[in-house]
């Protein structure tokens, strides 16, 4: 095939060194970043598109680099056609949290498989292309922007009190046929709060512990110039935030970034140009001890009949030993409490934050790039090389300090009508440490090397060439605490393109690519990926100018594309943890327990483990292939007021893994499994992508406004799989169907029971619980009874849409950005819902099932039982996650020039910006609040800009 491939290219050459004239680009088209070139956005033919994030940040600020991206690109919406993309930053694999935007040019989606085919198997699902900013031709020039601003809590899960959380509980317990746990005095005392240490009521969702907003502020200075011998731009940034947590060690949570970057261009020569870039992120984040956010979603407000504090004022004077213990206490808090606890809680969140330590987490990433560019149009006119090589290095490391405590647990006693403490009872020891300990310690580090020959020229003024010959790779090693281990993440690739076009008018491209993947036996190893594009530039036609003048530029596109990929060479081993993807086609013997493998001798006494198959070999194990069909309209109307960019797409992607459980017979899998792993799934991909764009001005307002969306759907068409019941099988519905019970509302009697299906979850099923339909009346409730209820999440919603608006008027410019998805549905499965055991109580339960409320109740009954009947994924709890986000509104005023005539201000402006401020939804307040999480922020932000 190498041969093959010489000859091929060999051949390209001497064909394009026959003809003759340079096709020089139009200088004024906007240039687009696809794969290992930019082209003229009106030669652009695949699924591709791009920002230009410079001018975003005229009027829209944020550190993310991939801030709100789908309000802009349409197709992209965290995944690419639903699928999860390559991030490639300058070229090279590359976290996109570690560039923040003001480092960056552009961003482009490549969408379609032709648009990623020269990246090879890695970049099959898609790719986002950052591209960060270089210098250019002109005096220095200093741009430094300073931003702060408070992010503000939306909402809190709303919960019970300790009086109202003990009554119910009660309640509960009589559901359950219990006796009560609290007494109604105990109640009444704990509603009063004449003694909150004795009779505990603890709002970990209030002021005593958390602020009301938080801040967080960044600086950056760009440096920027040149000349025609060297071209530099610098990036430095200092960010800053801090936490809601006021309480304990928490209080000082923080997280501190500095960054800085470095893009040197170099003229070496008339001929040969040089790029140096460097770049490094350091973050320290300090965070006091204590899994705050945790507890205030699992612990009671009674704190489990305990007090976190006890204080040292109502401790028995009398009693010397008592006196003793506080003498002797290394965490005596604010000279007035002890730490408390009991046998089976002898340390809780709110001790650990006050007295267990901290841990400090610190995180460096360095990023090298060295390119050469060299004008070989001595040796054939338009021909040009390009090679680049990269080194990113990650470390992480945390530095922990841990302190052992003791808590106490107090005796209460009532003398002379006041409570006071006679005895406490001891759990652990406070211990002293002076040095902080190495905890954590991972590493991430990627290579990378590029070089490719570029070809592009014009012949007889009307005939335009294009034509590369890539060769990429690159390798990752993660330490096996980030998932990584002996094998690397690798792509190699020799990729391949030749376009032509006619008068700008009609276009043709084909580009394929070599790929290799060491995942699959070496008789598979190599494979080819082809594709073919072609466009027609209709609006040039006659038929177009003379009827439809209203057409000011408008193209069709499509291409078809067969790309194989061994993203999806992956899965399991028995006796492993999580997915492999390595040496899968090889069969392996085990002695691992998970098979089985456990014999005895005839006398019953000894024996051991037997080593069984684990797999068998499959030497035909190969690529997974993406194939697609994708159609596309560009177009610019009305002098260029409207733009659109429409895009069909088909695809299937073949081959996916499976054990073949439908497909051997069932002993293959009895002593031992002798199932190899085979390329069987099929999968199938369709959507219509869309992008308009309106630009508008009348008077002194000018105004744009961009929509994009995008339709979506998936189906399995073939899956490994034997469902217990037809209706449940998964091929023939979409990738994310979504399966859960059906919901008849609630048992109301022992009778409505004796005559509905048993119901198989576990516990005993009483009025008041959750009713299930019986799907195929078999008299059972079980799994076989889930149906297909609609498609899952977000992230893969039939319909997901974004929009920007801008309107300027003279020099202050208004941006409103938003989003939405429809389609999808969700279920209300927190524990701030799914209440069960003696975990807190949201006020979700006031709604619960009693003989007095059977009629109007919007919750089941309560229980003390963690009531896996009433907590499974149904039409009970289901609702519909269609939204729209009011993402941001920023307010832009840039100051006259004139006004620093003279001085060394070349420019001015300041702003103010509002971030997440609505949701509408009829989940909102659902939507809006976390649970056991921090809670999402409103976040307020001013900023000004300077250019000196």
């Amino acid at each position: 095939m190498r041969k093959n491939i010489r000859k091929c290219c060999t051949l390209l050459v001497v064909l394009l060194s026959g003809l003759s004239t340079a096709y020089a680009q139009e200088n004024t088209d906007t240039l687009v970043n696809v794969a290992f070139r930019s082209v003229a956005k009106k030669d652009l033919i695949v699924p591709a598109a791009s920002v230009n994030v410079t001018e975003i940040l005229k009027k829209s600020y944020s550190t993310n680099s991939l801030d709100n991206l789908g309000s802009f690109i349409a197709g992209y919406n965290g995944n690419v056609w639903g699928q999860a993309p390559l991030i490639l930053v300058d070229g090279i694999p590359r976290r996109a949290s570690d560039i923040r935007m003001t480092e960056v040019q552009s961003i482009s989606v490549l969408k379609g498989a032709s648009a990623v085919v020269l990246y090879g198997s890695s970049a099959s699902k898609g790719v986002v292309m950052i591209t960060t900013k270089r210098g250019s031709i002109n005096p220095l020039q200093i741009d430094v922007r300073a931003n702060t601003g408070v992010y503000v809590p939306k909402s809190y899960p709303t919960y019970l009190n300790a009086a109202d959380y003990k009554t119910f509980y009660n309640e509960a317990l009589a559901n359950d046929k219990i006796a009560p746990a609290y007494t109604a005095d105990e109640i009444n005392a704990t509603r009063a709060g004449t003694n909150p240490y004795r009779y505990a009521d603890i709002n970990l969702l209030g002021s005593d512990y958390l602020k009301k907003m938080y801040n967080k502020s960044d600086v950056t200075m760009e440096v920027s110039g040149g000349n025609d011998a060297a071209r530099y731009y610098t990036n430095f940034g200092v960010a800053y935030n801090n936490d809601l947590l006021k309480y304990g060690e928490q209080k000082n949570n923080a997280n501190l970034q500095f960054n800085i970057r470095g893009n040197v261009d170099v003229k070496i020569s008339k001929k040969l140009t040089a790029t140096v870039d460097a770049a490094a992120v350091s973050t320290n984040n300090y965070v006091g001890r204590g899994n705050y956010w945790n507890a205030t979603s699992t612990l009671a407000p009674n704190f489990n009949k305990y007090s976190p504090l006890i204080p040292i004022n109502m401790l028995d004077p009398n009693n010397a030993a008592l006196q003793t213990i506080v003498q002797g206490s290394n965490h005596v808090i604010d000279g007035q409490y002890l730490l408390g606890g009991t046998s089976s809680n002898q340390t809780n969140v709110l001790s650990d934050m006050l007295a267990a330590g901290y841990i400090k987490t610190k995180s460096n990433t360095f990023m090298y790039n060295l390119g050469l560019q060299a004008d070989l149009s001595s040796v054939l006119p338009g021909l040009t090389f390009k090679t680049t090589g990269s080194l990113d290095y990650t470390t992480l490391y945390t530095e922990t300090y841990t302190l052992p405590y003791a808590t106490y647990q107090p005796t209460w006693t009532t003398v002379n009508g006041k409570d006071v403490i006679t005895n406490l009872t001891k759990f652990g020891a406070d211990r002293n440490s002076t040095t902080e300990a190495i905890g954590a310690a991972s590493y991430s580090q990627t290579v990378s090397l590029k070089a490719q020959f570029g070809y592009d020229r014009t012949f007889a003024t009307d005939h335009n060439v294009t034509a590369a010959l890539v060769g990429w790779g690159y390798t990752t090693q993660l330490s096996a605490d980030v998932g990584g281990g002996y094998q690397p993440i690798k792509n190699t690739n020799l990729g391949v393109q030749a376009g032509y076009n006619y008068k700008r008018r009609y276009y043709l491209d084909f580009s394929g690519a070599l790929v290799h993947s060491a995942k699959l036996p070496p008789e598979k190893r190599n494979g080819f990926s082809p594709t073919v594009t072609a466009a027609w530039r209709i609006s040039d036609e006659d038929f177009i100018k003379d009827n439809l003048p209203f057409i000011s530029d408008m193209k069709i596109k499509s291409s078809y594309s067969s790309v194989k990929q061994d993203l999806d060479v992956t899965g399991t081993r028995p006796g492993t943890t999580g997915a492999v993807d390595q040496f899968l086609y090889q069969g392996y013997f085990s002695n691992n327990a998970t098979l089985g493998g456990f014999y005895t001798w005839r006398d019953g006494l000894a024996g051991g483990r037997t080593t069984l198959v684990g797999q068998a070999d499959n030497r035909n194990l190969t690529f997974v292939q993406r194939n697609e069909l994708s159609f596309g309209l560009d177009a610019s109307l009305f002098k260029n007021k409207i733009s659109l960019d429409l895009n069909y797409f088909s695809q299937t992607t073949d081959g996916l893994l499976a054990r073949g459980a439908s497909i051997y017979p069932s002993y293959f899998a009895g002593s031992g499994d002798f199932r190899p792993w085979i390329n069987y799934g099929k999968e199938q991909r369709k959507g219509f992508d869309f992008a308009i764009n309106l630009n508008e001005k009348v008077g002194e307002v000018q105004y744009s406004l961009g929509v994009t969306g995008m339709f979506y759907n998936s189906k399995v068409l073939r899956r490994d799989e034997t469902p217990a019941e037809s209706y449940q099988a998964r091929t023939g519905l979409p990738i994310d169907a979504n399966f859960g019970y059906i919901s008849e509302g609630f048992f109301q009697s022992q009778a409505d029971i004796a005559n509905s299906a048993r119901q198989t979850f576990g516990g005993t099923v009483a009025p008041g619980d959750i009713k299930y339909r019986d799907i195929n009346k078999d008299g059972v409730i079980d799994a076989k009874d889930q149906v297909n209820l609609g498609h899952n999440g977000f992230a893969l919603s039939p319909f997901s849409y974004g929009v920007n608006l801008t309107v300027k008027y003279k020099r202050l410019t208004m941006f409103v950005l938003g989003s939405g998805i429809n389609g999808a549905v969700g279920y209300k499965n927190n524990s701030s819902y799914w209440v069960g055991g003696n975990t807190k109580y949201s006020d979700i339960v006031l709604g619960r099932w009693t003989e007095a409320t059977k009629a109007t109740a919007t919750y089941p009954r309560l229980t003390s039982t963690n009531s896996s009947n009433n907590f499974q994924n149904s039409t009970f709890w289901m609702y519909n996650v269609n939204r729209f986000n009011l993402s941001r509104v920023q307010f832009t005023y840039s100051f006259d020039d004139k006004m620093f005539k003279n001085s060394f201000v070349h420019g001015l402006s300041v702003y103010v910006q509002g971030d997440d401020l609505l949701v509408i939804s009829k989940e909102r307040k659902y939507m809006e609040t976390n649970v056991g999480i921090p809670p999402q922020t409103r976040f307020f932000n001013l900023g000004v800009k300077g250019s000196f």
